[in-house]
């Protein structure tokens, strides 16, 4: 089993004990709060109908983990990596900002690693925010087209995903879910599961997080996005910190604003390649 759907197991498990119920966090219900509030904040340059369309993108924002269904043994294979990167394990070295396959060439030849257990994260949002173009540049072309809309929310939703998973600082990590000590145990095994599920929880809200967002045209995304991981990657100390403290099963005023701005900023880079992409339409070439 993959050691992510590992981690989902125990986050599910959690969520019902603790909630009564089926909740997720990031995996469910954060996820569509940085989808819906996102949307909240599009500029009125971006057509009405994806300003509009905010229920309609969290729930496509879930899809990603939809895919890891146990049962879909060939999709969850090729979906399995797309929502991490663990940063220490590149070794220093640079992913190149091509494609997804000289990324994995390089993870293969000069590390000789698995880029499945490396993660595909930054590839995953580069090719979902190029599909998010490309389906704007049809409705340019074509803005009558009923299917030109709903494809737009689907790749749209489905990038938030992964924007959010960005913002979430033990999605860039070997670390994701404690510490190996030097006796082979597992410190602090277990906080993955607190801090994703923290948002729904503990009522962070889109309301809240939409609150002073402004999408910002990107100009160079890829390098934009790398950088944005190892800013994540950087909140990683802390969070440690709040769950060693139990501030993340009983919330302090520091350990949610700790978590609301992790949300929001998910939220922020979301907007943003949303507005970038629209932008970029406009200028791309024909598809033949």
């Amino acid at each position: 089993m993959n050691r992510r759907t590992q981690v989902l197991g125990v986050a599910i498990a959690a969520s019902a004990v603790l909630a009564g119920g089926f909740a997720l966090g990031w995996w469910g219900g954060g996820h569509e709060t940085v989808a819906e509030s996102a949307a909240a904040r599009l500029p009125d340059e971006v057509p009405d109908f994806f300003r509009r369309g905010g229920k309609h993108l969290a729930h496509f924002a879930v899809d990603p983990d939809r895919w890891k269904n146990k049962e879909t043994t060939f999709l969850r294979r090729s979906e399995e990596g797309n929502h991490f990167l663990d940063t220490e394990d590149l070794d220093g070295k640079e992913l190149p900002g091509t494609h997804r396959y000289d990324g994995m060439k390089m993870v293969y030849t000069d590390l000789k690693k698995d880029p499945n257990k490396i993660g595909m994260l930054p590839y995953a949002i580069m090719e979902n925010y190029e599909k998010l173009v490309v389906g704007f540049y049809d409705y340019r072309k074509s803005p009558e087209n009923a299917a030109i809309p709903m494809k737009c929310l689907v790749y749209g939703g489905t990038l938030a995903h992964y924007t959010g998973d960005a913002a979430m600082p033990l999605h860039t990590t070997r670390d994701y879910d404690g510490r190996i000590q030097p006796d082979g145990t597992v410190k602090q095994k277990g906080i993955h599961a607190k801090l994703d599920g923290f948002p729904e929880k503990h009522g962070i809200r889109p309301e809240e997080v939409s609150r002073g967002l402004e999408a910002k045209k990107i100009d160079d995304v890829w390098a934009h996005v790398m950088k944005f991981i190892a800013e994540s990657h950087t909140h990683i100390p802390k969070a440690y910190e709040f769950d060693a403290a139990g501030a993340f099963d009983k919330p302090t005023e520091e350990s949610r604003a700790f978590v609301l701005a992790r949300v929001r900023a998910g939220a922020q880079l979301t907007l943003d390649l949303w507005y970038t992409a629209w932008l970029r339409s406009k200028e791309l070439p024909a598809h033949w």
